[in-house]
């Protein structure tokens, strides 16, 4: 009930994007219901049915990507002050987030189901005059349990995977073990403190009671804990040290070498956060990236001016998924790039906002970047090999592409509203010193124009190495 409120009561934006997230589950299920009725009007060609039912896992994916960058959105589910306090901890609201997209994507397949019937005449006719029941299998009876099974995919998948994502993590540091040490009188065992003399006998005890006594007359208040914390005493030569409520130096805020985090403080470690602490580091994995990128344009290239007789689609589907994962891999650290390059030969404040925003947020924008490049660049290959072949891409080809084209190009634009929310707090601190909004609106169409500068032809240079093979 509570997700449903939630899901009732939430923006329109909000709403908007769980609604493109049903139209992505209603597209994916009609696919492979439609790879279904293909098996069920052809028994005669069980390769080609296992073939379509296979391609079907690209739209798959690309919905649940965008079901995961939605959930990853939705402001009804972010952890807020006292919400703990009212039973709604964070595995809760990974519940909630789990529930909304389980209910979004079930929509949509339930709109997948009534459109395949629709069009297979189940319900009120053939339309269209019987144009998709070459397809669809009109005249064969539908085995309810298959096509149940496949519509329940997409809900299970994304589900699934919002709930691995969206996780409750602890940042903190896991602690070393403690030194194996010896307690009192021989006994052995991890010993939480070091004892002092006397404590077997219970001297400290009597001590430690005595203190704690109060006098007699006296009248209890409060107990309110001393704080700990550092206090700045200013000092004759004084050389920046501060001293602590022992008089003893500690640690600077400089990061000197006493400067270690406590135990239980907050480490984010990883990729993403580390990313986003210190926009100067670089993404990991670009090496790695264009290792991949580099050795799948090999691939293909091997493929296709081989002497070696047969057809070269294998090997350049395969070099082409290589050169796929490489560049997902290596947009982050492409739009690290292109950010410091914004920055470089003296900066005004207009390039140097822009490309520390991209710096900053080159791991949550680099990746679906990423993988728009890669399916832009498989569309404009199709394209290209389908102008020159005889045979061009039937209608459900089509739709396919088109549909994972629009959920990735999805995923990114709620990757960059994501980017937005994050930097909520530092716009309107800019705001308030003075900085204009116009401003921040050429700085953000500064970081687009790179990013298209960057991308865009590497897009077109990675399909055309992919046709090239296949027209040699």
């Amino acid at each position: 009930m509570l997700a449903l409120r939630l899901t009732r009561a939430a923006r329109p934006t909000v709403q908007l994007r769980r609604l493109l997230v049903a139209t992505a589950a209603a597209g994916t299920g009609f696919l492979l219901l439609s790879a279904l009725g293909y098996a069920l009007g052809h028994p005669e060609q069980p390769t080609e049915a296992a073939t379509r039912l296979a391609w079907c896992a690209v739209p798959l994916a690309a919905a649940v990507h965008f079901a995961v960058a939605v959930a990853r959105t939705d402001p009804g589910t972010k952890p807020r002050p006292g919400l703990s306090a009212l039973g709604l901890g964070p595995a809760r609201l990974m519940a909630i987030s789990v529930l909304s997209t389980a209910l979004s994507c079930t929509l949509g397949s339930l709109v997948a189901l009534f459109a395949f019937l629709h069009l297979r005449g189940d319900l009120t006719g053939t339309p269209f005059d019987g144009a998709a029941a070459t397809f669809l299998a009109a005249g064969e009876p539908l085995p309810v349990p298959a096509a149940l099974t496949l519509l329940t995919l997409v809900p299970v998948i994304a589900s699934g995977t919002v709930a691995l994502v969206l996780r409750p993590r602890d940042a903190r540091p896991a602690k070393r073990g403690a030194a194996w040490t010896y307690g009192r009188f021989g006994s052995y065992g991890r010993a939480r403190s070091p004892e002092s003399l006397g404590t077997h006998t219970g001297f400290t005890a009597h001590v430690r009671d005595a203190a704690a006594r109060p006098a007699t007359g006296t009248r209890i208040i409060a107990a309110v804990p001393v704080p700990q914390k550092p206090v700045p005493v200013p000092q004759r030569g004084d050389t920046g040290q501060t001293l602590g409520h022992n008089g003893e130096p500690t640690a600077s805020a400089d990061g000197g070498p006493d400067s270690a985090p406590a135990d239980g403080a907050t480490d984010p470690g990883g990729d993403w956060s580390a990313a986003l602490t210190d926009p100067r580091r670089p993404p990991a994995g670009f090496p790695w990236g264009i290792a991949v990128l580099a050795f799948g344009l090999a691939v293909e290239a091997y493929a296709g001016f081989s002497a070696a007789p047969g057809p070269a689609l294998p090997g350049v589907l395969t070099g082409w998924a290589l050169a796929a994962v490489g560049l997902v891999l290596a947009a982050p650290g492409l739009t690290h790039l292109c950010g410091r390059l914004l920055q470089a030969v003296r900066p005004g404040a207009l390039r140097l906002l822009a490309g520390r925003a991209l710096m900053a947020e080159a791991v949550r924008l680099g990746r679906p970047l990423g993988v728009v490049c890669v399916v832009v660049s498989g569309a404009l290959a199709m394209t290209a090999f389908s102008s020159e072949n005889t045979a061009p891409y039937g209608q459900l080809t089509a739709f396919g592409v088109l549909l994972v084209i629009g959920c990735t190009m999805g995923t990114l634009l709620t990757a960059a509203v994501e980017a937005r929310q994050s930097r909520a707090d530092t716009v309107a601190g800019l705001l308030r010193l003075g900085a204009p909004a116009t401003l921040l609106r050429v700085a953000a169409a500064l970081r687009a124009g790179a990013l298209l500068a960057l991308f865009g032809p590497l897009t077109v240079v990675v399909a055309y190495l992919v046709v090239l093979p296949l027209d040699s």
